[in-house]
C-alpha cells in the first residue's frame, strides 16, 4: 500500500472500512490484526483511552508495534484523538491517520501539518462544514445508526463533495444501506 496522504485517501475510498480496536491487550493485537487483514481489512484504528486507563504512551507503542509488523500492508491510525500530543505521538509511532470524536480545529490542523489523514467526528451540517473548512480529509458521522441512512442521504444532497464515513453501529447487516446512502 502506498503511504502518501493522497494515496491513503484513495485507499480509504477504495476499501471503505476502518476497523476500530479498543481495549485489546497488547499481546493479542498482532493475532487480531492478522485475522482482520486475512479477512480483507486494510485500515486499523487503535483508540486512545479517554478515561486514562491506558496511557497515551502505551497507545502509541501499540500503534508502532502494528506499523512495524505490517510494514504498510495494513495502515494503522489512531482514534479518540483529543489533543495535539496524541497527534504527535501517533505520527512518531508511524500512524497514517487521525480519527477524533469531535472537530477540534487544532487537532485537524496539526494532523495536516504532519501529513496524516484527518477524520474528525461530526453530527450536524454546520459541524461538517466547519471540519472541512479546518482541513478535514473525511468526516466521521457519529453515531451513524442513530441518524440512519436517510440522514446521510439528506446530508449528501447539498454536501455531495464531502467524504463522509459512517461510524457507530454499522455492521454487515446494515452496511449496504449506509453505502447506498452515500
Amino acid at each position: 500500500m502506498k503511504n502518501k496522504k493522497i494515496d491513503i485517501i484513495n485507499e480509504i475510498l477504495k476499501h471503505k472500512i476502518i476497523a476500530i480496536v479498543r481495549g485489546v491487550e497488547k499481546e493479542k493485537l498482532i493475532p487480531l490484526a492478522e485475522a482482520m487483514y486475512d479477512g480483507g481489512v486494510r485500515f486499523l484504528e487503535i483508540t486512545y483511552s479517554a478515561d486514562g486507563s491506558v496511557s497515551n504512551a502505551e497507545t502509541a507503542e501499540r500503534i508502532k508495534l502494528l506499523c512495524e509488523h505490517f510494514e504498510g500492508r495494513m495502515l494503522i491510525g489512531a482514534g479518540t484523538v483529543l489533543d495535539i500530543e496524541q497527534v504527535e505521538l501517533t505520527k512518531k509511532a508511524g500512524g497514517s491517520f487521525i480519527i477524533s470524536p469531535d472537530a477540534y480545529d487544532e487537532v485537524i490542523k496539526k494532523t495536516n501539518e504532519l501529513e496524516m489523514v484527518s477524520i474528525p467526528g461530526v453530527y450536524t451540517p454546520s459541524e461538517i462544514r466547519g471540519a472541512v473548512r479546518a482541513g478535514a480529509d473525511f468526516v466521521k458521522l457519529f453515531p451513524a445508526t442513530q441518524l440512519g441512512p436517510d440522514y446521510i442521504k439528506a446530508i449528501k444532497a447539498p454536501l455531495s463533495n464531502i467524504r463522509l464515513l459512517a461510524v457507530g453501529g454499522v455492521n454487515p447487516e446494515n452496511m449496504s444501506d449506509f453505502e447506498k446512502a452515500g
